[in-house]
């Protein structure tokens, strides 16, 4: 029996969707993996600061610390593309010239993160659908693709 051997973006997606798995954010479970000449550099998934406390199981609606969100969205979180950069920062990792992949695309913030760590290429599954990021991607030349578990590895180029 011949086995199917993934491309390389379904490879570090699957990776990035394994990261997931530990999001402690009770909202939203997502995970980023930034890879550079086919190498991991870091990972990281969304949930609270380290060392804080996470969400209540309840959701982040649940009336503790007076809830978790704000203009619906949860402000204790830190997202999981943020979390990997900030790892590559705390060991000296550079991110220069290197591939974002995430189970979610990136929010404006994230974006501009993704941005200033000189991250070329962003590859993505899942909704989040942020327009504004999207623009600034283009305008920082970032190649993005949207790569879908049921493409056959081929990822739909965004920009």
């Amino acid at each position: 029996m011949e086995r199917t051997r993934p491309s390389w973006d379904e490879y570090f997606m699957q990776i990035a969707g394994q990261v997931a798995t530990r999001a402690t954010c009770p909202r939203r479970s997502v995970g980023a993996v930034i890879v550079k000449d086919r190498r991991i550099l870091t990972s990281g998934y969304n949930g609270a600061p380290a060392g804080l406390q996470h969400c209540p199981s309840g959701g982040p609606d649940h009336d503790w610390p007076e809830g978790c969100m704000r203009g619906g969205h949860c402000i204790r979180t830190v997202h999981a593309e943020q979390n990997a950069i900030v790892q590559a920062a705390l060991n000296g990792v550079s991110t220069r010239d290197a591939t974002l992949y995430v189970t979610c695309q990136p929010c404006s913030n994230c974006a501009k993160m993704v941005i200033n760590a000189g991250i070329l290429k962003v590859v993505f599954d899942g909704d989040y659908p942020d327009d504004f990021a999207m623009e600034m991607f283009r305008e920082a030349q970032i190649e993005v693709l949207r790569l879908r578990p049921d493409a056959g590895g081929v990822g739909e180029k965004l920009l």
